[in-house]
């Protein structure tokens, strides 16, 4: 199976919607997920991610089924800190964060990273999890079984269908992290995704 990972096009966040510049991009996207032909194509709620799958589903005439909790606000309760000034942003885009989750510390925490000192009070844990439940659940769908005591999916539906999802960045890092079973840091400081950029992951029905 392949998933196709979309980030919406160049948005417009008051009210929720995309630029010309992103409108462009969301159809310019056509040329290249035609050639893929998705099975299926999901969204997010928000409209901004609805408006940049629009064109493709229906070049492709297929329906959208939204998704819910692929929903950028939810994240950024989750994964949002408050930095200089009582500002709230991306815990990515704080220098002193990053600074954290580059340090030795976290890497010997792994997978339980959100336990470090610094992060106490906050909901780190809480959206992982989160998102972690749902991405299992949407998987399974898929026809893919989530092990995460060996890190890989185990085929309960062999396949070649290919899925395109169409989402965020704030909210994508969390779903790569626990869709990839790589800790969360490690995704956001070696990884990023650009507005209608594409990732694309690839599934083989191997046994673990």
């Amino acid at each position: 199976m392949l998933l196709f990972y979309v980030r919406h096009g160049d948005p417009i966040y008051k009210p929720d919607s995309l630029t010309e510049l992103g409108k462009n991009q969301a159809e310019a996207l056509v040329s290249r997920m035609k050639e893929y032909d998705p099975d299926k194509i999901y969204a997010s709620s928000s409209n901004r991610a609805i408006m940049t799958a629009e064109p493709t589903a229906k070049f492709l005439q297929k329906e959208i089924e939204v998704l819910d909790w692929c929903k950028e606000g939810y994240a950024w309760e989750e994964f949002t800190i408050i930095g200089e000034n009582d500002k709230r942003k991306w815990c990515f885009l704080d220098d002193d964060t990053k600074k954290i989750f580059v340090s030795e510390d976290i890497r010997k925490l792994d997978k339980y990273w959100y336990e470090h000192p610094q992060f106490k009070g906050l909901k780190f844990q809480a959206g992982l999890e989160r998102i972690q439940k749902e991405t299992d659940k949407f998987m399974y769908t898929l026809g893919y079984k989530h092990d995460r005591e060996r890190n890989g999916y185990i085929p309960v539906r062999a396949n070649e269908d290919r899925v395109a999802l169409f989402a965020h960045q704030g909210f994508g890092f969390g779903f790569l992290s626990c869709l990839l079973d790589i800790p969360y840091p490690q995704i956001v400081t070696h990884f990023d995704m650009s507005h209608s950029g594409v990732t694309v992951i690839v599934l083989e029905a191997v046994n673990l």
